[in-house]
């Protein structure tokens, strides 16, 4: 979420885990569960789903999505109102909502928070620029604001950077009004002001904590932080000063049947508390969740026959217990990137065609996915404009034959002459059977593969420097557009940015540029179409697949719809008590 990487096998999983069958009654708790340790809550790192679900509890935006209209539509959160922009595209003005205010911390005079102001949003965007933090955001605003990329570069090489420093692109009109600049037209600006990396800070926490900031989160959200162990669990509760926000009364023609308003006009957030407990394996999550210890768990592989019959329906004994499913096609994709400063893969297509040839992906869909998912061609998931049906990518298809074919003509038949390649991954047993089936793909065309895990923030090291030579990753839309999944191969979004496999391509370079600035439209889309069909065509990657959600939840947790971009979704969510009472009776 965030530009959102996210680990192969894990991307969509929201579990609840209890350490044991006793239930508190006395508050509603809701009990998650992160796949993953994150490195911290600050808003400037946010870059995948795990850190983006943990700050989303704690820090908000200017804009969110709102919880239950579909196709998804921005909303004002803490602006007032959407904003005024201007005839030319380039000048955007919004209002911040009044009364709004940070949660008490220690950093205020006497420990309690004070109101959230214009300058606040303007601090918070100058962070993201600031070149001494390095924020693994700021591919989303590079070079999009006025003055703000000359004021990035003027302090690259100083000591100190200036914040107080005039930023043409960001101008305060007053305390609750000021105005982004923009160089030239850029249609998807909103969607980036609903994105973690664009979250509120206040500058005394930041200061006050210094290098623990990130460890010490206050924001204006609906949750303020009780106690963070990366190695355990992350405890939330209500926040006490969180301003009147209300649940919806509106959203699909299906959602009062589904129980989805009953809470419409009901002050947010809907629980007391939220536990997210760290584990990395999901059987402990379906054991629990089978005892009713667990709230919401997104379907393990290896349980999918225990919970879903003819690959759709809840299986009859899991709905005697009240237990419902969901199942959505995500706006995602998975896929094995090459790192494209090694040369192996910067100067050899065949190489990379050869492996992707050699790679069985109706196995992988069997083997990891249950045959849920679909088999990408390209970059975009089906959903996107720029999707294209009717493109068959020619790589993809195991095709030992052919691979080898194209192995030979890149200069190392039956794989003589090429180093052992090393394939990062994360250390859960799902991630690392798939980084042995992919070893096995592999050596079936005579390549061999050294597989090294990691945990979570490692491999996002790994990926930000550089230094990963191939690993296993996946995509989820930070918002509805194909220019979002497009940027993953835009060289200028290098890493630390979101082509952290950094590929370059003067003309996919050339046509993306162009694209990115127009209005939505059948140019535009002719534009990603012809994207799509060169990303498919130079296999930057080895092309994975588009997912489904498969989320199974108890029948005390309530509001629960699918959300692509979940990290506010917490905040929705109920627990019926009387009804968790009786329930249980039943596990």
């Amino acid at each position: 979420m965030s530009t959102r990487l996210i680990g192969l096998v894990f991307a969509f999983m929201l579990a609840a885990v209890g350490c044991s069958r006793e239930q508190n009654f006395d508050e509603k708790v809701l009990n998650l569960i992160t796949p993953q340790k994150i490195k911290g809550f600050d808003p400037i790192y946010a870059a995948d789903l795990y850190a983006s679900n943990e700050i989303g509890k704690v820090y908000e935006g200017l804009l969110e999505f709102h919880y239950l209209k579909r196709p998804y539509e921005l909303t004002p959160n803490l602006a007032e109102s959407m904003p005024e922009v201007s005839a030319d595209g380039l000048t955007y003005t919004f209002k911040v909502k009044k009364g709004v205010m940070f949660q008490d911390s220690k950093a205020f005079p006497n420990g309690k928070g004070r109101e959230l102001k214009s300058d606040d949003f303007i601090y918070s965007i100058r962070r993201m620029a600031d070149p001494k933090l390095q924020s693994t955001g700021w591919w989303l605003l590079d070079g999009k604001i006025a003055g703000l990329n000359e004021w990035r570069d003027k302090y690259a090489s100083a000591e100190k950077v200036n914040y107080d420093e005039a930023v043409e692109g960001l101008k305060k009109i007053d305390d609750h009004s000021f105005q982004f600049k923009l160089t030239k037209p850029f249609p998807q600006f909103l969607y980036a002001l609903a994105m973690p990396f664009t979250f509120a800070v206040a500058k005394e926490v930041v200061e006050h904590h210094g290098q623990e900031f990130q460890n010490y989160p206050v924001g204006t959200g609906p949750f303020k932080l009780e106690y963070f162990d990366n190695s355990n669990r992350i405890v939330y509760h209500r926040n006490p000063t969180f301003r009147e926000k209300l649940y919806p009364s509106e959203g699909e023609a299906t959602d009062e049947a589904a129980g989805l308003l009953a809470d419409a006009g009901k002050k947010l957030p809907l629980v007391d508390k939220v536990i997210v407990s760290i584990v990395v394996e999901s059987q402990p999550q379906w054991l629990n969740f089978q005892k009713g210890s667990a709230d919401l768990l997104g379907v393990p592989k290896d349980n999918f026959d225990q919970a879903i019959v003819d690959g759709k329906n809840l299986h009859p004994d899991m709905a005697k217990k009240g237990i419902r499913l969901s199942m959505v096609n995500a706006l995602d994709t998975t896929y094995v990137a090459f790192n494209h400063t090694d040369p192996l893969f910067k100067d050899n297509i065949k190489l990379r065609q050869a492996m992707s040839l050699a790679y069985d992906h109706v196995e992988s869909n069997k083997l990891f996915y249950n045959n849920t998912a679909t088999i990408a061609q390209s970059i975009i998931p089906p959903g996107i404009s720029g999707h294209k049906k009717e493109y068959k990518n020619p790589y993809i298809g195991r095709n030992l034959e052919m691979a080898k074919k194209l192995l030979k003509e890149a200069g190392y038949p039956e794989g003589k002459g090429l180093p052992e390649l090393n394939y990062e991954t994360v250390g859960s047993t799902v991630s690392r059977q798939q980084g042995e089936f992919f070893a096995k793909n592999m050596a079936d065309i005579g390549i061999k593969i050294r597989i090294s895990t990691n945990t979570w923030p490692e491999l996002v090291k790994k990926t930000n420097t550089k230094t990963a030579q191939m690993f296993g990753i996946a995509w989820g839309a930070d918002y509805p557009d194909a220019e979002n999944f497009f940027g993953l191969l835009f060289g200028p979004n290098e890493s630390p940015g979101s082509n952290s496999s950094n590929y370059k391509n003067a003309n996919f370079d050339k046509i993306f540029a162009q694209a990115s600035i127009m209005q939505d439209g059948p140019e535009r889309t002719a534009l990603y179409e012809q994207l799509y069909e060169m990303a498919g065509n130079e296999v930057p990657w080895i092309y994975g697949m588009h997912r489904t959600s498969v989320t199974v939840y108890q029948g005390w947790v309530k509001n629960y719809k699918y959300i692509e971009f979940n990290h506010t979704q917490v905040q929705y969510l109920n627990a019926d008590l009387e009804a968790k009472k009786e329930l249980l009776k039943k596990f």
